[in-house]
């Protein structure tokens, strides 16, 4: 069996480094991409504001104050997406095996690749200076024979950085690998695998596999398979998209009922323009609550039919409102979301939804 070649390629502060790129005055100088408000997130920061500790999904108030010479620069979504389809143009120019992660990231299988370059570190080589020379931006790649190692690599050298995590490497690599560093693993996750007494690779590989299904779910599995450098998810190529959603972090707390149901008809109608732009179908609708203090919540409900106009969305979208209890608890960010799939025997967990907090008002997915 050929053995897979797989490439991560992780555009470096990608947002950020494309508006210092179209603005010369911008380059050398800290700035984040993201809205100037109360409520600004960022989004991406350039490599000059990291070390004064701002970093994505900070508020902004936060990173301008850790950094008071912050330069703020509102998010351009049509110029970050047509860079990425010219970066993944260049990607096609050796296979067409090419997962997109998110605007500025994929998985490439270059196991049998167009050129019959025999190396997969030549190419991602290859791939890194057709970005520099024809993009004027730098991007980081991570090689390997899974998406897993490869997606690890790819951070191990960032800025403009290339890493390649052999086989014969690969266990030992991964026990010495912070637990924090693995994919998929987010602080809460971290600070329970912590409390278990799992804080690198070698921890979490001498973990049985039932009691990391007991406490993580079906997320054990994939913890134990990582653990051992197991990965056999293939790049694909064609997602079934599985759900649409918008969501909008408000200037300031709402909890009157006034309020919140003009907030919730105008995310209705925002939520309704998307499902027409993209022919979207789907009969599970989501609402997504974020109070003041920062604790989430979620209701959903499954319908017969599919969920696409207003008449039909706004009635259930008010139904799921009258199960939150926000009277005493004001609402930081309000979400809707159309999920397909679902059937009333079988709900669907919603964990995808196409627009972050960061509130670049001009974007148009």
């Amino acid at each position: 069996m050929t053995e897979r070649k797989i490439i991560h390629i992780d555009m470096d502060a990608f947002f950020a480094s494309v508006e210092q790129r179209d603005n010369p005055e911008l380059r050398g100088k800290p700035i984040a991409v993201g809205h100037d408000g109360e409520r600004g997130v960022v989004a991406t920061a350039s490599y000059e504001a990291r070390p004064f500790g701002v970093h994505s999904a900070m508020s902004m108030r936060l990173a301008k104050r850790l950094c008071p010479q912050l330069i703020v620069v509102p998010g351009r979504y049509q110029a970050y997406k047509e860079v990425s389809r010219q970066m993944h143009a260049i990607f096609h120019e050796y296979t067409q095996l090419v997962e997109p992660i998110s605007l500025d990231e994929a998985f490439l299988d270059v196991t049998h690749n167009k050129p019959g370059i025999a190396l997969a570190v030549d190419i991602a080589r290859e791939i890194k200076a057709k970005i520099k020379q024809r993009l004027h931006l730098t991007a980081s790649a991570g090689v390997s024979y899974n998406k897993f190692l490869a997606k690890i690599a790819s951070d191990q050298r960032k800025p403009d950085g290339l890493c390649t995590i052999h086989p014969s490497r690969a266990q030992d690599f991964i026990d010495a690998l912070r637990i924090e560093k693995f994919w998929l693993v987010g602080p809460k996750t971290a600070q329970a695998m912590h409390r278990m007494g799992i804080f690198t690779g070698a921890d979490l590989r001498a973990v049985s596999l039932k009691h990391l299904t007991d406490v993580f779910g079906k997320m054990g599995p994939v913890f134990y398979n990582f653990a051992r450098g197991i990965d056999e998810r293939p790049v694909v190529v064609d997602y079934e998209r599985k759900s649409m959603g918008c969501e909008h972090t408000f200037e300031h707390d709402i909890h009157k009922p006034g309020a919140v149901i003009i907030e919730l008809n105008n995310t209705v109608a925002e939520l309704v323009r998307r499902l027409e732009k993209h022919d979207f179908e789907g009969r599970t609708l989501t609402l997504k609550v974020k109070f003041h203090d920062f604790r989430q919540i979620t209701r959903s409900i499954t319908q017969d039919k599919v969920l696409r106009d207003k008449d039909t969305i706004l009635p259930l979208a008010k139904q799921l409102l009258q199960q939150v209890d926000y009277r005493d608890h004001p609402i930081r960010l309000l979400g809707l979301s159309v999920t397909k799939g679902a059937t009333r025997e079988q709900p669907q967990d919603i964990d995808q939804w196409v627009e972050l907090e960061f509130d670049f008002k001009e974007w148009d997915d």
